[in-house]
């Protein structure tokens, strides 16, 4: 899959793009807060209907403007493809492939896989359990539709059950029952397909972290779940009096969590900046191979201002992994011209390279 050509207008502070793109390797230089990592959320946006950093489309929408467009030519499995995205201040986004609008955005999700690494996926160690489920979910919703189709009924179901505890007075116990049994059905899918993500992707992270960081830590992932205790739906009756006083369901996979250890100790008490940078990189590179396997096609790669805090020697083991056959499209953002021009050294591969200022990008350099 290859991004041919992106049309950005009034997207963040970006009022208006229009690249023809690398098919291998695209670099954003600038300073921080110019528009680097915009471009890349434009991309991302077209990938997953949302932005990455900003949930609420009206704030991503430039100021004094009333709408914003992301607009995407790609050549996907040897056909050419059009994604067009449109939002307006008070209004629903829209979203469509060929000119054709979607009826559900969730049939667009894992059509454009894509794979960012960013500086705030620090968060996954250092965050709530939020982050750490959102990361598998948007990983698995790119691949597994009964997946992305549980979790969307799930939610819905715990959104319903918690509108009921959150009512004074009586209710009928059956509207408790009909939606605990939805919550039971659904979570234990979820719960299933995650367990046996998890155990089938540590060896692929092991793998990459291992080639990063050139040593013997030993990295792994531990999923923690209520449905580990058994009999979901008699844990959800059992404390549903509780659940009443507290205004919310206490227990589910939407309580789940992902321990992330090295050497047999979470990483959050024991891992340095420079070991939990190369933590989180090795965990996203082995999504992007895992990801590629599981759906057949070679996902886009953003890589954003990921070479902070790391040493040159795994700086340079990042830029010879990412160079890999194995990867196709890769976007780059830095600050640093040093750290792109590694990049650029090490590869024959055809690469743009632009600057980007105050939101406005300007192609400096192309090699074919």
């Amino acid at each position: 899959m290859i991004l041919e050509r992106l049309s950005i207008l009034n997207y963040k502070n970006i009022e208006q793009a229009d690249l023809s793109l690398s098919p291998k390797i695209n670099c954003f230089l600038g300073s921080n807060g110019m528009g680097k990592t915009n471009l890349l959320d434009a991309i991302y946006y077209l990938s997953f209907c949302k932005s990455h950093s900003n949930p609420i489309d009206s704030q991503n929408i430039q100021h004094d403007a009333d709408f914003a467009v992301i607009q995407g030519w790609y050549e996907l499995d040897g056909k050419p493809e059009e994604f067009f995205c449109s939002l307006r201040r008070k209004q629903k986004k829209q979203f469509k492939k060929n000119k054709k609008e979607y009826e559900r955005f969730s049939d667009h999700i894992g059509l454009l896989p894509l794979i960012i690494v960013s500086p705030s996926d620090t968060e996954l160690i250092n965050g709530g359990s939020d982050e750490r489920r959102k990361f598998i979910d948007q990983f698995l919703s790119q691949f597994d539709k009964e997946y992305l189709h549980s979790l969307i009924r799930y939610n819905k179901a715990l959104q319903q059950r918690n509108a009921l505890l959150k009512t004074d007075g009586y209710i009928d116990p059956t509207l408790f029952d009909l939606w605990d049994e939805q919550l039971t059905e659904e979570g234990q899918i979820i719960y299933t397909k995650r367990k046996d993500f998890v155990e089938r992707f540590i060896p692929t992270f092991q793998k990459f972290y291992d080639f990063i960081c050139l040593s013997n830590e030993k990295v792994a992932l531990s999923y923690e779940s209520h449905f580990d205790n058994g009999d979901f739906i008699t844990q959800l009756r059992q404390r549903r009096d509780k659940d009443r006083a507290l205004g919310y369901t206490g227990i589910g996979i939407h309580k789940d969590d992902l321990d992330m250890k090295m050497d047999d100790y979470s990483i959050k008490r024991v891992g340095s900046q420079g070991q939990n940078k190369t933590y989180v990189v090795a965990l996203k590179l082995a999504q992007f191979d895992f990801l590629r396997q599981a759906t057949s096609t070679t996902p886009i790669l953003l890589l954003d201002d990921i070479f902070d805090k790391l040493d040159s020697n795994r700086v340079e083991q990042i830029v010879k992994l990412v160079l890999e056959k194995d990867f196709g499209q890769i976007f780059v953002t830095d600050t640093n011209r040093e750290h792109l021009d590694e990049i650029l050294s090490h590869t024959n591969s055809n690469y743009h390279l632009y600057v980007v200022d105050k939101g406005e990008v300007i192609q400096k350099n192309t090699s074919l």
